[in-house]
């Protein structure tokens, strides 16, 4: 059985085929999962650690039940993926004498989960995970680690807004662009669906690196183009706390985790009201607050903190790769709003200034996401492209630093036709191998900082000119790609190095020898792309 998971940064959602109806279905899981009003089962994003060493973990809506969300405790979590993968600048909790990393927690969050699946339903060999767009891939293979600690078979990794087109229900041949909103993170695709003639492979899935052919001989499949998309770390989480800064300069309201639960219900209520209180009484400690605040002042904080600004920057970077596609404004056929940020009123106003309101749905805000990661087990091709550059490190000797050389560019369609092709040289005597670092290249103009503020994680875009790198392979270890046998010298050529990127979006390298016309690695994996 495949189950489906969209890991947010607030809530999590999970779901699986029903064969019976054959439609997804959204799960719930005891004392996981909540559910208010209308809304889908939903498993808060939320970890309380017990004790580190006996691996004692309290996770999703029983944090809340047991108000161990509510006190300013070291142990309590929350909004923690947006930590993962990330260079947090400042202190880093330690508990129990361990130091604990945002991926530690949200490892323990996820096999909380995925154990209690299991459980349920001890047929579950197949994960569905959906990542965020401007995810750098540190994020996916942290996402792969986990899974392989864990008793499943095979996992796909699908971008956010593209499921959530598929969750959608996309007519063949409509071209939509989903704007995925959440707790953490502003996603925007621009998708189209066309229908493929005739039966053929579905694609592979992933099973620890290695691949594993599905078909469906006779059926018919749809094939999802992915368009354009771009995306920033700018979610609900960074409203809570400009709502919190408010609220502290002009009432001294503390920043704890009980008064980020009220600003952020005072969030919510702006949603349906004009105007919304959340008041606070403990008959114990005396503690007392009372915080009121209409949509006009709501709209105006957004304003101060460049909000809308940085929403019409990822919209015209959308807007830009499609029209370089031939494709206008006018003709994207629909808008979908998914993630609860894209509930806001203001930022549904701020949609309409781009798109007539017939075109704008926001329906399926919570669940289409991972309802629409099951679809690419349900005959679905996906055609998509990278959305980061790829480099190799070298010595500027010029500058006397370290440089990136591209070698696969952003806009990269997968699986590439033809192999990029880069030779090397030995730098030293009697050089026993020859190492290759690679990195992956940011966009150009600034990079998102996450960093401590108090107990408050936060995120800043900082505009720095220069492109933001992730080294991929940095580790000593996985730093050679070639042993040299006889010892290389400097002065001419010595290895060929091929790049390619195959269709579940590896990066494979073959590596040549000149001087002696052996193959010393042959299509290896080095890392999985995003």
């Amino acid at each position: 059985m495949t189950i489906a998971i969209d890991f947010g940064t607030t809530n999590t959602v999970i779901t699986r085929w029903n064969t019976v109806t054959n439609q997804p279905t959204t799960l719930t899981l005891p004392d996981f999962s909540f559910s208010l009003g209308a809304n889908p089962p939903l498993i808060p994003s939320l970890v309380y650690i017990e004790n580190v060493s006996e691996q004692k973990i309290v996770v999703g809506q029983q944090v809340r039940d047991r108000g161990l969300d509510s006190s300013q405790n070291p142990r309590f979590f929350r909004n923690f993926k947006r930590g993962i993968g990330a260079n947090v600048q400042g202190f880093t909790p330690q508990l129990d004498g361990h130091p604990i990393s945002f991926e530690q927690v949200g490892q323990w969050f996820l096999t909380e989960v995925i154990q209690q699946l299991k459980a349920a339903d001890p047929e579950v060999n197949s994960l569905i995970f959906t990542v965020p767009v401007d995810s750098f891939e540190s994020y996916r293979l942290w996402l792969g680690q986990v899974c392989q600690t864990l008793d499943i078979e095979q996992v796909r990794m699908l971008d956010e807004p593209t499921a959530a087109a598929l969750g959608y229900g996309l007519t063949d041949g409509k071209t939509l662009l989903v704007i995925d909103f959440g707790g953490g993170t502003l996603d925007l695709s621009l998708v189209q669906l066309n229908q493929s003639s005739g039966p053929k492979p579905l694609g592979f899935i992933l099973k620890w690196g290695q691949k594993s052919l599905a078909e469906k001989s006779g059926q018919q499949v749809k094939t999802a183009r992915v368009l354009a998309k771009a995306g920033e770390n700018l979610g609900g989480a960074d409203i809570d706390n400009w709502l919190i800064d408010y609220f502290g300069a002009s009432q001294g309201l503390p920043a704890t985790p009980l008064t980020l639960r009220l600003v952020e219900r005072l969030k919510v209520q702006l949603s349906s009201q004009i105007t919304a209180t959340e008041a606070y009484f403990n008959d114990e400690t005396l503690e007392s607050y009372e915080l009121t605040l209409d949509r006009d002042r709501f709209n105006a904080i957004l304003k101060d903190n460049q909000f809308f600004d940085r929403l019409d920057n990822q919209m015209t970077q959308v807007l830009q790769q499609a029209r370089r596609q031939g494709i206008e404004t006018a003709d994207i056929d629909a808008v979908l709003l998914v993630g609860g940020t894209a509930q806001i009123p203001a930022v549904q106003t701020w949609v309409q200034g781009y798109f007539a309101a017939d075109k704008i749905h926001s329906d399926r805000p919570f669940e289409a996401i991972a309802q629409g990661a099951l679809q690419i087990q349900q005959g679905l091709e996906i055609k998509d492209f990278l959305y980061h550059s790829y480099g190799v490190r070298f010595w500027d000797r010029r500058n006397r630093r370290h440089g990136w050389h591209p070698i696969i560019n952003r806009g990269q369609p997968y699986p590439m036709e033809k192999p990029v092709e880069l030779v090397l040289g030995a730098s030293s005597e009697n050089q026993p191998s020859i190492e290759l670092i690679l990195g992956e290249l940011g966009n150009e103009g600034g990079s998102t900082e996450v960093y401590f503020e108090g107990d408050r994680l936060i995120t800043r875009k900082v505009s720095t000119g220069a492109v933001q790198v992730r080294p991929l392979n940095e580790g000593e270890n996985a730093r050679s790609i070639a042993r040299l046998n006889p010892p290389g010298f400097p002065g001419g050529d010595r290895i060929k190095v091929l790049f390619h990127i195959d269709q579940d979006r590896f990066l494979k390298i073959t590596v040549e020898d000149i001087l002696t016309h052996t193959t010393l690695l042959e299509n290896q994996p080095v890392v999985q792309l995003n």
